[in-house]
């Protein structure tokens, strides 16, 4: 055998093996397929967290002043937003010391003894009224100070989006299995769907800008200062659910 019909007889043995590859019988398959849907919404629910912290040498003084001010922001959101839902959390008292200074040799420790006491509360505010989100941030910011924004969805938003994602997901299954039957050489008709998991896994990730200005100006007759209205950007969620489907090639 020449070395030219030695090459024209290895190129038609691959030629033969890659069509039996192409060709490999595909009846009676049973093909695990995974899709997933994913809807994208605008937030429309906010978290808001408020704080008051005081600092004074007497404990009781700076419980005092911490629950009068926060009595006042209390009841500055309940006025600027009467829908949001407000809850109070994480009252603290800590004592406060002074820096230890180094002992000179042959010193005797003493006991610390506190200076003074720090007292602080959180208020947590969530409301869907993010249209005058800004006025009651300013309003609060008055007495409180801002210590965490996050916008998220409404649980009746992500229930409504529930059925979104289902039709999503099972669209994306349809068209991966009519590729599948595709890439098979089979009519996508001879495929029957066995089994469906819907994993109902929720994957958030959110797209959030916070912008906001730091500018005071004088409350007109009060004396007090008064904080300029920050600027919001809600942003947007994006929620998947997957599923993985059983899927027979008659």
């Amino acid at each position: 055998m020449t070395v030219l019909h030695s090459m024209l007889f290895a190129a038609v043995a691959t030629v033969a093996v890659t069509a039996q590859a192409q060709g490999l019988p595909t009846g009676a398959t049973l093909v695990v397929v995974p899709a997933s849907g994913e809807v994208v919404h605008a937030n429309d629910q906010v978290t808001v967290t408020l704080a008051i912290e005081e600092q004074d040498k007497d404990k009781a003084a700076a419980a005092s002043r911490v629950n009068q001010k926060m009595n006042q922001g209390v009841a500055i959101v309940k006025k600027a937003d009467p829908q949001a839902v407000l809850k109070t959390q994480g009252y603290y008292t800590y004592a406060v010391y002074p820096e230890v200074a180094p002992l000179p040799a042959g010193g005797v420790a003493r006991p610390r003894v506190p200076t003074g006491w720090r007292v602080g509360q959180y208020l947590q505010v969530k409301t869907t009224n993010l249209a005058a989100l800004p006025k009651t941030v300013s309003a609060a910011q008055a007495v409180l100070t801002l210590n965490r924004l996050n916008f998220g969805l409404a649980p009746e938003t992500i229930r409504k989006l529930d059925d979104e994602r289902i039709v999503a997901a099972y669209k994306n299954l349809n068209q991966r299995v009519a590729s599948i039957a595709g890439a098979m050489g089979r009519n996508v008709n001879d495929a029957v769907i066995e089994t469906i998991d819907f994993e109902g896994s929720g994957n958030y990730a959110q797209r959030v800008n916070v912008t906001g200005s730091a500018n005071l100006r004088a409350a007109p007759g009060s004396g007090g200062l008064q904080v300029e209205e920050p600027n919001f950007e809600p942003g947007e969620t994006s929620l998947s659910l997957g599923l993985v489907a059983k899927v027979k090639f008659r």
